[in-house]
């Protein structure tokens, strides 16, 4: 027999009792991650002490005005509505003006005294996730800066549980990852301290030969930081958490919501707005996902289990979903699109929404210079002739050096163990299954493609609801620049390959006649 949501309410909330009376420190706090695991912590944890935010000033902005800016976001407005406004959550935070990059943390001694003293909880989610970042500094974000929030937890005279960050995609030379620690690709101290003595040009000159056949710094330097972590489980509580690819919200607080356009959702907009038309790909390959906000509640959840529970020997532990459902890189692609073209149409697309996957790299690269580069000279030129400053050829660059990256991991394939959080749900209530789902019961995939393809057309490329009619008939323009188009570039196709042909055969016919007679002659 279910329960109604009121029967559900009258079960006990172990998770959030967890935090009653508890100080956590998180790094990463106003990061795409930290801004979810903060509205969480606030709205489910109302007995929580104090939620203390590591932040730098950046761009021009104090740490308290970007701290003003992150609860004024989309994302908090459910909690500042229960709240009465930010006032009262600014009440539950605390700034730590800091710098995960600086020697020091940047710390000032007053505030270092206050972490020492009363912190229970560090949550260490504050990295570069850049996979082009130059290795000196992935090396400072990444590991200098994961020893030294281990160093500054070890003195916490509180301390319950360090939790670090890291990333199921750290180890790619395990097809199957355990829920286990790894050997590192290097010793983490001998990398901090060669990278603060070396030159930015001489770091440059060694970083293929360090990165050896790791693909890029992120996955060098996250194994890194993950080694620092399991090294002082000797010394602290501490758990590593390895989330897989992290994606925009599915259910909680509001569906689809995201801050930046990484990973599935950057596809999905450029492939709308018409820019990306092909891409390398083995289609039948899948990645692996973890909506945001199912990841957040895994956290808290791993929490209660190691405090309350005692379940110290999980201290590794997989976030990853394919072991309940799997998405190929081709079903994705095509949900979107149809989303694109018949539901949540994009404003100014260039191109109608199109292309596919190509298993071939010659092929890939031929449409690539016809679907990508021409038209992007093209309107670019245009662009410069009316005084406006070319794009296309820029975005394209950038889509052309991410694609470098992304082919990597859209090319191979790896499997990951979950027993351990799969084990750690059974111990749920069914309250806390409801309100710390971690499960993918009532996904429904077409929908949550649907609700983050809209929340980005929202928050990311501001596009209100409003201006749907109007891009409507604008793809309906497109659809048929698109079928011109596909015409003139197959015609030109047939045209150069029977050119070709011609060539050939005429070169096949003009040796036929070169006779032994002809020679003498």
């Amino acid at each position: 027999m279910s329960l109604d949501d009121n029967d559900l309410d009258s079960l006990p909330d172990r998770i959030a009792e967890t935090f009653a009376g508890l100080t956590l420190l998180v790094t990463g706090g106003t990061g795409f991650m930290g801004k979810v695991l903060v509205e969480k912590l606030l709205r489910k944890c109302p007995d929580i002490a104090k939620i203390m935010l590591l932040v730098r000033p950046k761009k021009g902005k104090s740490p308290k005005q970007r701290l003003e800016e992150m609860l004024n976001d989309e994302l908090f407005a459910k909690l500042r509505s229960l709240r009465g406004g930010v006032e009262p959550l600014l009440e539950k935070l605390q700034i730590v003006t800091g710098d995960v990059i600086a020697p020091d943390l940047a710390i000032s001694d007053t505030d270092r005294l206050d972490v020492i003293e009363n912190v229970h909880i560090v949550v260490h989610a504050a990295a570069t996730i850049r996979f082009d970042e130059e290795l000196k500094k992935a090396v400072f974000l990444n590991v200098r800066g994961t020893k030294l929030i281990l160093d500054l937890a070890k003195q916490c005279k509180k301390l319950k549980l360090f939790i670090h960050i890291s990333t199921a995609y750290c180890h790619l030379h395990e097809k199957l990852l355990e829920e286990k620690p790894y050997p590192p690709p290097a010793n983490p101290h001998k990398i901090i301290e060669a990278m603060e003595w070396m030159t930015d040009e001489a770091v440059a000159t060694i970083t293929p030969n360090l990165l050896s056949k790791l693909p890029n710094s992120y996955a060098f330097t996250k194994a890194l930081g993950e080694a620092l972590a399991v090294e002082a489980m000797e010394h602290i509580p501490v758990i590593v958490l390895r989330p897989s690819i992290v994606i925009p919200v599915w259910q909680d607080p509001v569906p689809g919501w995201t801050d930046n356009i990484n990973g599935p959702t950057g596809l999905l907009i450029g492939a709308g707005k018409g820019v990306i038309r092909t891409m390398y790909c083995k289609s039948n390959s899948y990645a692996d996902y973890l909506p945001v906000d199912v990841f957040i509640n895994g956290i808290m959840i791993c929490v209660w289990n190691y405090i309350k529970l005692g379940d110290t020997k999980s201290n590794v532990i997989n976030f990853t979903s394919s072991a309940e459902i799997k998405v190929t890189w081709l079903e994705m692609i095509d949900a979107g699109r149809e989303i694109i073209m018949n539901r949540v149409p994009l404003n100014n697309v260039v191109w109608y929404p199109g292309g596919s996957m190509k298993h071939s790299r010659l092929y890939h690269n031929i449409c690539a210079l016809f679907f990508h580069w021409i038209p992007a000279i093209i309107i670019d030129t245009l662009l410069f002739c009316l005084g406006y400053k070319p794009v296309l050829m820029r975005v394209h660059r950038r889509i052309s050096k991410g694609f470098e990256v992304f082919e990597y991991y859209t090319n191979n394939q790896w499997d990951f163990k979950s027993d351990i959080a799969q084990t750690v749900r059974q111990k749920l209530n069914p309250r806390e299954r409801r309100d710390y789902k971690v499960d993918a019961i009532g996904l429904d995939i077409s929908k949550y493609f649907e609700d983050c393809i809209r929340a980005a057309r929202i928050f990311i490329l501001k596009e209100s609801d409003d201006t749907l009619p109007s891009a409507r008939r604008h793809m309906k323009i497109m659809w048929f620049v698109d079928i011109v188009a596909q015409f003139l570039f197959w015609a030109l196709m047939m045209y150069w390959i029977s050119g070709w042909m011609a060539s050939f055969y005429s070169f096949v016919v003009g040796s036929s006649n070169i006779t032994p007679k002809a020679i003498v002659e």
